[in-house]
């Protein structure tokens, strides 16, 4: 049972400290009315009960989403770069209601490059298939090369990664099983890694996945030769009604649209139309995503919105095909031929939809099954001693680990435990206590990105502090800065710690004794996103051996 809402004013222990002057470090706010009606527990919600729904349909970061159908079911997984375990495993009965239900990369490989984080690199744009069947991914390390991984069931388990094209600045694999039998691979370039972009390469295939049948990638669409294109990246390759084609985003993440591209022939030449960008609307860039055929032949399209500091979240589009065989995805634009983003739209299969029911990824925490919820990732590779979950019975133990040096140091913890901001507003409390055995010794709720702020306890002269830490800029070089540090009373074993964060992205930090009245600490925080992904919920514990926090819970609500 969730909590009721907690006041928020300050009361003892921390009456007289709050009327002590902290330099507008601690603010009274005021008390919520008793008679405030019940909320929903979910902080977002696609699916409004009415056979229509709206978007995003996952607001949080689920990057490059590629999805499929296999059956009455729908699958999808996404990029998850330097997080661990990486490559979610979503499943849906309607495209709109979707369940995680696991990950298919436990640890990141090479694993000697992943035991510190390596923000920006790892997993990137991946693809998802379903042939011979298996489930296939393939999926980009931009310094590494292209892997492919397998499974007979989609929760796993997934078979070893094995490096199917070995180079710098390869991404975003999508393949293609032809029907002569022949196989190919397209991708794209990081500019980072291989001094180019802005085209999309084919290598042939063996069938089997099993190698690459040249050594060179050819280049069959050059987003160069067009007028305004930048950065096309993000493929996925289909093959309808004897054409061939390439649905791919170009003009960059946050302002972009989305392409097609077509041939009658694998190798081109390809014909290029914008099927979807803003237009009058408020979905910024619309981008990179799925085509996929419903069970009643409807068609829709799965994309990503970059929301900044909430990461790239997803939508659903409707999609047809017009009568000249190209596609239009989204609403009607003042463009002939170029669909903008719905806001609310009737659900695909809307009859069978609605005895699914609402449904989301899980988010929070009570931590009373014996391993971490799926919606649990690190910032590396774990390590066995980082984290305990049977040390005490309905909680998180998590181990404190040295403070490493230089600047921004809770970026460069690997032991750093988070979860996807799951909403555009909602309140995050987490119940925590810290056995310190030296000063330094810390633990804390982070609101984490490339800017960070955390709320936590520290050990300070041999006592206990609740203290609210900043470090505010960009590209991990920030130091952090106490911005108010109070006192314990020594009858307070856990303190509550919240995250209120709204739709700006602005977040403000309180604590408590008791869980039910909270005193506001420090001014507010604005969220940043972290290295290609959105921020992050963090929880930690840092400092000498033998020092450990006890989590009892983390929840979190609209």
């Amino acid at each position: 049972m969730m909590p009721s809402r907690p006041r928020t004013r300050a009361t003892a222990p921390f009456a007289n400290v709050a009327r002590r002057a902290l330099a507008g470090a601690l603010l009274p706010l005021a008390a919520l009315a008793a008679a405030e009606p019940a909320r929903p527990s979910v902080p977002w919600t696609a699916d409004l009960g009415n056979g229509r729904y709206r978007n995003p349909i996952l607001h949080a970061d689920y990057s490059d989403p590629d999805a499929i159908r296999v059956g009455q079911r729908y699958y999808m997984t996404s990029s998850s770069f330097s997080n661990v375990p990486g490559l979610p495993l979503l499943e849906s009965d309607d495209m709109v209601n979707w369940r995680l239900v696991g990950h298919a990369l436990p640890r990141l490989v090479p694993e000697a490059a992943f035991r510190a984080p390596q923000y920006g690199k790892g997993v990137w744009a991946p693809s998802l298939r379903h042939h011979a069947g298996k489930f296939w991914i393939f999926y980009p390390d931009p310094d590494h090369g292209i892997y492919v991984i397998t499974a007979k069931t989609f929760a796993g388990p997934w078979s070893k990664p094995r490096l199917l094209m070995s180079g710098k600045g390869l991404i975003d694999p999508t393949p293609l099983w032809d029907e002569d039998g022949k196989a190919w691979l397209l991708h794209g370039w990081a500019k980072s890694r291989a001094g180019f972009n802005n085209v999309l390469s084919l290598r042939p295939m063996a069938p089997d996945g099993s190698r690459m049948l040249d050594d060179v990638s050819r280049v069959v669409i050059d987003g160069n030769t067009l007028p305004r294109y930048k950065t096309l990246e993000g493929p996925k390759f289909y093959k309808h009604n004897g054409w061939y084609y390439v649905f791919a985003p170009a003009g960059g993440v946050e302002f972009g649209w989305q392409s097609v591209f077509r041939s009658r022939h694998v190798d081109g030449p390809y014909e290029a139309r914008i099927v979807m960008e803003q237009g009058a609307t408020a979905t910024n860039g619309p981008h990179q995503g799925a085509w996929v055929r419903a069970e009643d032949g409807s068609d829709w399209f799965l994309h990503f919105q970059d929301k900044r500091a909430f990461g790239r979240v997803v939508h659903l589009q409707p999609m047809r095909w017009q009568d000249d065989g190209w596609p239009i995805i989204g609403g009607p634009s003042d463009k002939p031929g170029v669909g903008q983003p719905v806001s609310e739209h009737a659900k695909p299969m809307a009859a069978r939809s609605r005895a699914v029911g609402a449904a989301s990824p899980a988010v929070g925490d009570e931590f009373t099954a014996p391993q971490l919820a799926l919606q649990w990732q690190w910032v590396a590779n774990p390590q066995p001693g980082w984290y305990s979950l049977n040390a005490r019975a309905g909680h998180l133990r998590l181990h404190a680990q040295p403070l490493p040096a230089g600047a921004a140091p809770l970026r460069a913890m690997p032991s750093v435990l988070t979860q996807k901001l799951p909403a555009p507003a909602f309140t995050a409390v987490a119940k925590l206590e810290l056995h310190a055995v030296a000063d330094g010794d810390a633990a804390g709720l982070a609101m984490y990105g490339q800017n960070y702020a955390w709320i936590g306890l520290r050990r300070e002269g041999g006592e206990l502090r609740v203290v609210l830490v900043r470090c505010e800029a960009a590209n991990e070089k920030c130091q952090e800065q106490s911005a108010a540090t109070l006192p314990v009373s020594t009858s307070a074993a856990a303190m509550h710690l919240q995250m209120q964060i709204a739709a700006s992205g602005q977040t403000t930090f309180s604590f408590s004794a008791d869980g039910a009245t909270f005193t506001r600490i420090g001014t507010p925080f604005e969220a940043a996103m972290g290295r290609w992904v959105g921020a992050q919920i963090g929880l930690f514990a840092r400092g000498a051996n033998g020092a450990y926090a006890d989590i009892d819970y983390l929840r979190i609500t609209p």
